[in-house]
């Protein structure tokens, strides 16, 4: 059930324009949260590292980095995905409720990410030609965009299913090849998370 797609241009405009923003939000994790084991701490920020980062540059590998690339752009498109649904009108309590946690959860993972990758020296984009599971396409990105109401819920909670399937792939990919303890332990927390997530999105979607 799963898909590979290429990274839509919307969601490669809304990483680049975090990574010229910097991390003037404040730290990972200070935000709230309901998503099981979120609390990050100081793992990493968007600005360089500061001395005491736990990330070193030589404390990780290939998987780590990979990971962390491509797991930033994945949480921007859901980013925006729950951007688009909260800005509806006459979408179900609990559907608002669950894309607020979402966008709560995934937008300090995507600052802790980054801080990583400038602290281990690598590029914090994507490389070239890669594919991921779960992405939408852009005309999925406009379908959701368009929806409206109960049909937009349906879209979003079905999108956000696959799309969650696609992060667990690639979390227990990093669980497996991972070397960085930190970024194994947010592979891990992604992995229960979001599969509690897909659970709780797969009764809302049969009840509408």
């Amino acid at each position: 059930m799963k898909t590979k797609k290429l990274l839509p241009l919307s969601a490669v405009a809304f990483v680049a324009s975090l990574a010229l923003a910097g991390c003037s939000t404040g730290t990972p994790g200070s935000s709230g949260t309901s998503m099981p084991g979120m609390d990050h701490g100081n793992m990493g920020s968007s600005s360089a590292p500061a001395p005491s980062a736990p990330a070193s540059a030589g404390d990780h590998n290939a998987a780590d980095a990979m990971f962390a690339q491509a797991m930033i752009p994945h949480h921007a498109q859901a980013v925006e995905m729950s951007g688009m649904i909260l800005a509806k009108q006459d979408i179900p309590a609990q559907v608002s409720a669950l894309a607020t946690r979402i966008k709560d959860a995934q937008g300090p993972e995507i600052e802790t990410m980054t801080g990583w990758l400038k602290g281990w020296n690598e590029s914090t984009m994507m490389p070239s030609g890669h594919s991921m599971d779960g992405m939408m396409s852009d005309d999925d990105m406009a379908k959701l965009d368009a929806a409206q109401g109960t049909e937009a819920a349906k879209l979003f909670l079905s999108q956000m299913i696959a799309h969650h399937r696609g992060a667990v792939a690639m979390a227990e990919t990093e669980t497996r090849d991972g070397k960085n303890t930190d970024a194994v332990k947010l592979a891990k927390e992604i992995i229960t998370a979001q599969e509690a997530e897909i659970k709780e999105m797969e009764q809302l979607l049969a009840g509408l």
